[in-house]
């Protein structure tokens, strides 16, 4: 079974005394899809720099690191072949850019990115795995807010 290992991003934000966090639809995917940012780590970088990276890239935000919120596993298969996938997620804090300022190129990968309230990512996120890393930013910002 093939590896792969990835590194993702719970971008955040405060606004009208609320915590909100970037929310990405993928091309090809239904409206109503929402995951986070995510995507393999490049050789030669880290993870935390890997979840930046693809937070900038799928978002069009710069944001500074804040904790390692968890780590998600799954399998899946691609093309015949069973790969067993490890995401680390981080919590992030934007900095600059503007939301759906995409870098080129990358309209390829992102059909729509918007600003969520965090609040309810356990309904909005389409994925199990994310809507409990969402949980855990929600919980962690409680604890350690913006």
């Amino acid at each position: 079974m093939r590896r792969e290992f990835s590194a993702g991003v719970v971008l955040v934000r405060r606004m009208r005394g609320r915590s909100w966090f970037a929310a990405v639809r993928p091309q090809g995917k239904r409206v109503g899809t929402w995951v986070l940012p995510k995507g393999l780590i490049d050789p030669g970088e880290t993870p935390s720099e890997a979840a930046l990276r693809e937070g900038y890239e799928e978002t069009g935000l710069r944001a500074r690191l804040s904790s390692k919120l968890g780590d998600v596993r799954y399998v899946y298969t691609w093309e015949g072949e069973r790969v067993f996938k490890i995401v680390s997620f981080y919590l992030a804090h934007r900095r600059g850019g503007r939301i759906g300022e995409l870098p080129a190129g990358m309209e390829r990968e992102v059909a729509d990115v918007r600003w969520l309230p965090l609040a309810d990512s356990a309904q909005l996120l389409t994925h199990k795995g994310e809507r409990e890393i969402g949980a855990k930013a929600l919980e962690t910002l409680r604890d350690d807010p913006l």
